[in-house]
């Protein structure tokens, strides 16, 4: 092999490791803030804010500081959903104890095509998982016939648990409303941390509606999944985090707080 051949082979193995290298870094990562256990126990302030949230992907959910309402992430806005029912884009200077946001990048589309309700629509979205060991992001488009949702009002210190917050929850109901349900489905390996199964929230197209959803059913829409491999985990560097207990078993508390799907 001539000096000149063994050049172009090396270039060419080089600029093919940096191609690999490039890929691996592009693969989307779920960034997770603090743990769903803490939120249960109680650790309702974070130390970081939507600003720097905003830097990790254009799709997720979450919570604010104080426990004050429900966030929904879609197509890169950062919506704050209050317990009087109002919604508005989040102050980049608000602060979160829990999230998780992810760079939407589908993997899959499939479409809903009859009333489905969530247990249903979950069901055939596991139905095109391939791995059910993985995270996924799932946005669904379309029109709905019923949707409830929630939100919780700003707690006081001391915070009680969310199990026992959440009973003052405010619910809204809508009929024949239009928007987008905000999914993340979480791998039972990952509960302590997220919520194991699907996890929804909602925008309606209007922005004048959403928050966690309770139960719903859709007349017809469009999925979107994104699979997700790669995590980056940030724990809050505060007295609250510190202090939460989360040894406990909380598996019964969690389902409380989600609401029975129907």
């Amino acid at each position: 092999m001539t000096i000149g051949k063994r050049f172009i082979y090396v270039c060419a193995g080089f600029l093919l490791a940096t191609i690999s290298l490039i890929t691996v870094a592009a693969e989307p990562s779920l960034y997770i803030y603090s743990t769903i256990d803490a939120l249960l126990a109680g650790a309702y302030d974070g130390d970081l804010t939507v600003k720097e949230l905003s830097t990790k992907g254009n799709f997720g959910l979450g919570t604010y500081n104080h426990l004050d309402g429900e966030m929904v992430i879609h197509a890169g806005v950062i919506y704050h959903v209050r317990s009087d029912g109002s919604v508005s884009v989040a102050d980049p200077s608000d602060r979160v104890p829990l999230a998780y946001v992810v760079p939407f990048q589908p993997t899959e589309t499939f479409s809903v095509e009859s009333a489905s309700t969530l247990p249903t629509i979950e069901a055939l979205a596991d139905q095109h998982i391939s791995n059910k060991n993985m995270f996924y992001a799932i946005e669904i488009k379309g029109s709905l016939t019923t949707i409830s949702t929630r939100a919780i009002a700003a707690q006081s210190k001391p915070y009680r648990p969310l199990a026992e917050v959440s009973k003052t929850q405010a619910v809204f109901n809508r009929d024949s409303v239009s928007g987008t349900l905000v999914g993340i489905r979480s791998p039972s390996l990952s509960k302590g941390i997220s919520v194991p199964g699907y996890h929804w929230h909602f925008i309606s197209d209007d922005k004048k509606y959403g928050g966690h959803v309770l139960s719903a059913e859709l007349a017809k829409g469009v999925a979107k999944l994104a699979l997700v491999r790669r995590l980056e985990i940030e724990l809050p560097a505060t007295e609250a985090f510190a202090s939460a207990d989360q040894d406990k078993d909380r598996g019964a508390e969690l389902r409380t707080v989600e609401g029975a799907k129907h």
